[in-house]
């Protein structure tokens, strides 16, 4: 019995300290500085850009310039409405293709579906459109110059790879996009954010798989 009791305890305590240890080693790939490509800044006004954090995601949202609405313009193969004329924002987030095109509350998910996101899925692009924001909502903001501006869009349309994917979408304004690249524990929808950031010419985190490692990466390098 005290055998079967230690083994209880062991399979119980190393799961929870692998969970320690990838938090921990997440909180320190957003404090190292990641290689940042050099961008050319262009000529012309600054454009801010921000990031909606939710519970386990980041995603990007860009001004609906003509600029944007040019380079996005397959989203309206999906039914998104990239060239309304009330459109003034432009949300684009990667992730798992399972996860993240699962409608409904976290709980909705099947287990099944975390592991393979866990372990190795494919990839889907979201884009989404909306009108003004509320003023009061508060969320991280970026000046990027034209040319790192440019170099961003230029990573979020090479993040595609294929059509629209049927049948996955949360409204009526948005849709999911087969994308390159796997998506596992240690290529995360989060690591995606610092690495368009970086491919930017935007200084950014190493190696950010958590939310808190993208907020970290934000606050670090400014």
């Amino acid at each position: 019995m005290r055998r079967f009791g230690r083994m209880v305890k062991h399979a119980l305590i190393w799961p929870l300290v692998a969970v320690l240890l990838y938090l921990a080693a997440a909180a320190l790939g957003g404090l190292i500085p990641g290689r940042v490509a050099e961008v050319a800044p262009g000529e012309g006004a600054p454009v801010e850009i921000g990031l909606i954090a939710g519970p386990i995601h980041y995603d990007f949202i860009l001004p609906a310039t003509p600029e944007t609405r040019a380079a996005l313009a397959f989203a309206a193969e999906g039914g998104v409405p990239i060239d309304a004329p009330g459109v003034a924002h432009v949300l684009v987030g990667w992730g798992s293709a399972g996860f993240y095109t699962t409608a409904g509350s976290y709980a909705d998910v099947a287990a099944s579906t975390v592991l393979r996101a866990a372990t190795g899925d494919s990839s889907v692009l979201r884009v989404e459109v909306y009108g003004p924001l509320p003023a009061a909502l508060d969320y991280p903001r970026l000046s990027l110059s034209p040319g790192q501006y440019r170099a961003l869009l230029a990573f979020i349309v090479a993040s595609r790879s294929g059509p629209a994917v049927e049948g996955a979408g949360f409204s009526d304004t948005d849709a999911f996009f087969a994308a390159r690249g796997r998506f596992h524990l240690l290529r995360t929808c989060n690591t995606w954010i610092t690495d368009a950031l970086r491919a930017a010419g935007h200084p950014a985190g190493a190696w950010t798989p958590t939310p808190y490692a993208v907020t970290l990466s934000l606050w670090w390098h400014g």
